[in-house]
């Protein structure tokens, strides 16, 4: 794998395969250009970073692009995703954070993604055959991933799209560089602790809900350290946190840490639907453990490619939950 980094027609330097190079300041823009030794899907391996159809920091343009905006330590981003070859891409970088972000672009792409131990079930197979190219990205952003996971605590995943969109767009800011109209960047941890109650209300999230929203960003500094740590320390720190168990930490483990590893137990569908595609039963969390136990250290890539075959869903018992709109009561 290299990626060949550049913002002026002058190399500085090689190093680990990239070639570094630096532009004049009114430049503005980081451009990697991005090989790798096995197939990339750009789509695939960057979806989990999008939090519903109109996340206003994920756009999918015309020409086939993918447009991307983070906050990084220094400073926000806009980055813009071009496939040129089936292990190659070239990402553009607009915004104080480009350098920063233009480093972290194989990790981003899931470069250290491990699969030589992956020894598919039967029932995921053919997808594995399908999406040669589907990564576990890294986006090494705690707070990015780790506030839609508290918005998407036992409620509808609808209702929890709609706020993260009405929260950043109220209170992110406007994206660097020539980005799709309507894109934001997430507020900082500062911004997310000072969203008034009413703003909590107005987006639809709950009391306990927001008050957890509320102490992750006050203690931001020490979660996004955890990106660095071990997967089993980086998500007890998380879970140090009061409201944020076990299914929200894997939620962010499998986004910002890139963990194969993470199940999100707890959800409320998803154990009777691994269940009924791998055995054609329902089962709870513990029966779903048991049955990708021997998949370890890769038991959320399987249940991403179940979910990515298409596999038939256990049947639902009982009537549907009724969607609940905060902002009435």
């Amino acid at each position: 794998m290299t990626s060949a980094t550049s913002t002026s027609p002058t190399s500085l330097a090689d190093t680990a395969g990239a070639r570094v190079a630096t532009a004049p300041p009114a430049a503005a823009e980081t451009t990697v250009e991005h090989s790798s030794d096995r197939p990339l899907d750009l789509a695939l391996t960057l979806g989990p970073l999008r939090h519903g159809a109109y996340d206003p920091t994920v756009r999918r343009t015309a020409d086939g692009a993918l447009w991307r905006t983070t906050l990084m330590r220094t400073g926000p981003v806009t980055q813009r995703f071009v496939a040129t070859g089936t292990r190659t891409a070239v990402v553009q970088h607009w915004g104080p954070g480009a350098r920063e972000a233009a480093d972290a672009v194989p990790e981003l792409l899931g470069e250290s993604d491990d699969t030589s131990t992956f020894t598919p079930p039967p029932q995921v197979q053919e997808a594995v055959r399908r999406t040669p190219g589907l990564r576990m990205c890294r986006s090494g952003r705690v707070l990015e991933a780790l506030l839609p996971a508290v918005l998407e605590q036992k409620v509808q995943v609808v209702t929890a799209h709609r706020a993260w969109r009405w929260l950043v767009a109220a209170h992110g800011s406007a994206a660097p560089g020539p980005a799709p109209e309507g894109m934001r960047v997430v507020p900082s941890a500062r911004a997310w602790a000072a969203v008034p109650t009413w703003d909590w209300h107005r987006a639809g999230v709950d009391p306990r809900r927001a008050a957890t929203a509320v102490r992750c960003a006050q203690v931001a500094a020490r979660l996004e350290d955890a990106a660095g740590m071990p997967a089993d320390e980086a998500r007890a720190r998380l879970e140090k946190v009061p409201g944020v168990g076990a299914w929200t930490s894997a939620e962010v483990a499998q986004r910002a840490f890139g963990d194969a590893d993470a199940v999100s137990v707890g959800d409320f569908h998803l154990a009777g639907a691994v269940g009924w595609a791998l055995t054609g039963e329902r089962t709870d969390d513990e029966g779903m453990l048991r049955l990708l136990a021997p998949y370890a250290p890769h038991r959320h890539r399987v249940v991403r490619l179940l979910f990515l075959d298409r596999r038939p869903q256990a049947p639902r018992r009982g009537p549907r939950l009724s969607i609940a709109d905060y902002r009435a009561m």
